[in-house]
Parts: structure tokens; C-alpha cells; sequence
């Protein structure tokens, strides 16, 4: 399911067939099969009005849920680049050449972090994270030095900077994985399918039929696509741009 949300455009086209379908199923099978008289019309629409109803709510409560999730992980991202700017402003406070040393290592961590955000192939992202596990086994070594040579205060504070700085940085992977549950997904989609066949089967006339066909099954699935596109963390067009940490590498002058 992962793989198929990570594809809004592809994803797009199939709810497109699939709604369509099931649009043509309630039109041709189930009315086929199942006449709807006159007087059950009244109890049908009621059935009809619930279940499109269900499936509003449905598709604006896991919206809902995309979004705070996008929220998130554009909020940790700005946590990320002020953990970074405040341990590079208490660098100053160290020995000069171990300082210099740490302020060049935080800048080259700064530019892997934003290379994260940005980079979707995953033979790249595999390099630029084993280039971030190496640079922060090197500010871990650089801050213990610190707090070695300098055990006071200052070296106290170098070293709960870096540990911020480090533990950013597995909030943000978390947020990219906290994802709407699969199950979500499935009772959406098949909420979905039976309303547009409830559609299909309550259609008059062939002209509304045809409309239904195209209506429906697009406004569904361009909803579903959006959710899916906001869910996805790297996978379709929006996404989370790293630019406190692109302002923050500028204001570092690189």
C-alpha cells in the first residue's frame, strides 16, 4: 500500500477506472438484477444520501490527518535548523581550533540534512544518510572532547546542544514514517467503491449515468490523490522544502 500511495499520479488513474466501474456495475449489473420501484425509492435515497455522507467525512478526517502530519514534519525540519544554529553560535565558546572544527563539521551536517529533504532517488538518499551517520559520530567525538577538556559548564552546554542537534534528527526520520495507517486506506477506498456503485444503481436515465461516470469517479479520486500526495513523504508534488536550513546555511555563508 506504501508503494502505491507513494504514486499519487499513478495512484489517480486506477481509483479513476476502479470508481468508474464500479460506477458502470451499479448502472448496468445491479439494476439489472435488483429493480428499484417507486416505492422503495424513498428508503434508496436515504441509503444513497448515508453512505455518500460516510465517505465525506471519511476523506476529511484522513485529510485532516495528512495535513497535521505535513505540519509535523515541516515543524521538526525548523526544529532541526535551530538546534544546528545554536550549536554552532556555542562553538564560539570553546578552544579556537576544536571550535573551528566543530562550526565546519555542523555546516557539512547542515548541508547532508538539507540533501535529505530534497533528494528522492533512493541510491542518493542511502549515501547522504550514511554521510549523516558519519558526521554525527564525529560532532558526538568533537562535543565528548569538548566536555573533556572543558568539564564546566560551557562543556555541559556544548554537549546538550549537540545532543539536541542529534536527536532532532530522529524526530524528523519518525515523522517521515508516521504515515495514515494502512487499514485507513483500504476502508476508504472500499467505502468509495460501494458509493459510487449506490450512484450507478440509483441513476436515471442513460444522459445522468454517463455524467455520474465521469463526475464522481474523478472528485473521489483527485480528493484521495491530494491526501495521498500530502502523505507521501517524498513521493508525488508537495513536500516539505528544507528552507530554515537552507536560510540557515546562508546565514553561515555557504
Amino acid at each position: 500500500m506504501s508503494a502505491f500511495v507513494d504514486h499519487p499520479a499513478t495512484m489517480f488513474v486506477v481509483l479513476l477506472v476502479v470508481f468508474a466501474l464500479a460506477i458502470a456495475f451499479g448502472a448496468s449489473v445491479l439494476r439489472r438484477f435488483l429493480k428499484l420501484s417507486g416505492e422503495e425509492r424513498d428508503d434508496f435515497n436515504i441509503v444513497q444520501t448515508s453512505t455518500l455522507t460516510l465517505l465525506a467525512l471519511l476523506i476529511g478526517f484522513t485529510l485532516s490527518m495528512a495535513v497535521n502530519r505535513y505540519d509535523q514534519r515541516k515543524n521538526l525540519e525548523e526544529n532541526e535548523a535551530n538546534a544546528i544554529g545554536t550549536e554552532y553560535a556555542r562553538a564560539d565558546v570553546v578552544d579556537a581550533a576544536v571550535g573551528a572544527r566543530i562550526k565546519t563539521e555542523l555546516v557539512h551536517y547542515a548541508q547532508l540534512r538539507r540533501e535529505h529533504f530534497q533528494t528522492r532517488d533512493p541510491g542518493e538518499l542511502a549515501r547522504v544518510d550514511r554521510a549523516t551517520t558519519q558526521s554525527q559520530t564525529e560532532l558526538w567525538r568533537l562535543a565528548t572532547q569538548v566536555a573533556k577538556d572543558q568539564p564546566t559548564p560551557i562543556g555541559a552546554a556544548v554537549m546538550t546542544g549537540m545532543n539536541d542537534v542529534l536527536n532532532s534528527q530522529d524526530y524528523s526520520e519518525a515523522a517521515l514514517e508516521n504515515r495514515i495507517p494502512r487499514g485507513a486506506w483500504v476502508l476508504m477506498i472500499m467505502i468509495a467503491m460501494l458509493a459510487c456503485a449506490v450512484q450507478g444503481y440509483g441513476a436515471k436515465g442513460h444522459i445522468r449515468r454517463g455524467l455520474l461516470v465521469v463526475i464522481l469517479p474523478v472528485t473521489v479520486a483527485l480528493s484521495l490523490t491530494l491526501i495521498a500526495d500530502i502523505d507521501s513523504p517524498r513521493g508525488g508534488f508537495i513536500l516539505v522544502q528544507p528552507q530554515n536550513l537552507t536560510r540557515l546555511l546562508r546565514s553561515l555563508g555557504t
